[in-house]
């Protein structure tokens, strides 16, 4: 007997990707120097066990997969202190311009942010924002907001009103503080990110 219904290649692949959209998945992305960035990515997974497992930015091969997710957490760092552009230092830089022109409309996406609020006061986590507003002109819909009052610092583009754009921790002058904000932030985003969390 033969089969009415045939499925190419293709069909199977709309089928995979169907299936995947519907399954709520989340990604966790970083990129990183010296191993801190990918630290921290690695606790917060801990306590968003429901999202996937983190990735190195440097070994993401299409950034297509971006729109394949429902919800996006970015780890980035701020090493050009001071710059108007490229502030990581890290593969994030070269990605800025296509994250820009890709279509995330309806896609959530927090950001986390590591930088030094003692000796970079001025430039605390000022990577955060760079990305942030990539994510915004792709239309991503942008939250895990945190109070700057909670921080101590001289200045940061990463601040949008009275809150940070994502994250700020500091492993150089505060590591003893991270663990706390980190499970703060991970019940912030279990609200925020309700249904796909």
């Amino acid at each position: 007997m033969v089969s009415c219904f045939s499925h190419t290649e293709r069909d199977y692949d709309l089928i995979k990707y169907e299936h995947k959209k519907h399954s709520m998945s989340v990604g966790i992305y970083f990129a990183t120097t010296t191993g801190k960035t990918e630290d921290i990515a690695e606790r917060l997974h801990e306590l968003l066990s429901s999202a996937e497992s983190p990735k190195d930015l440097a070994d993401l091969s299409d950034l297509n997969e971006f729109s394949s997710l429902d919800g996006i957490i970015c780890g980035i760092p701020t090493w050009n202190t001071g710059a108007d552009s490229e502030r990581s230092g890290t593969a994030w830089d070269s990605l800025l311009n296509d994250i820009g022109s890709q279509d995330l409309n309806g896609i959530k996406v927090a950001i986390f942010g590591l930088g030094d609020s003692s000796t970079y006061t001025e430039n605390f986590c000022d990577a955060m924002e760079e990305l942030h507003s990539y994510f915004v002109k792709a239309g991503a819909t942008m939250v895990g907001y945190v109070k700057r009052s909670d921080y101590t610092f001289d200045d940061s583009k990463s601040v949008i009103g009275d809150s940070f754009c994502g994250l700020p921790l500091d492993e150089d002058s505060e590591s003893n503080m991270t663990d706390n904000r980190l499970l703060t932030w991970s019940n912030q985003l279990k609200i925020e990110m309700k249904g796909i969390l």
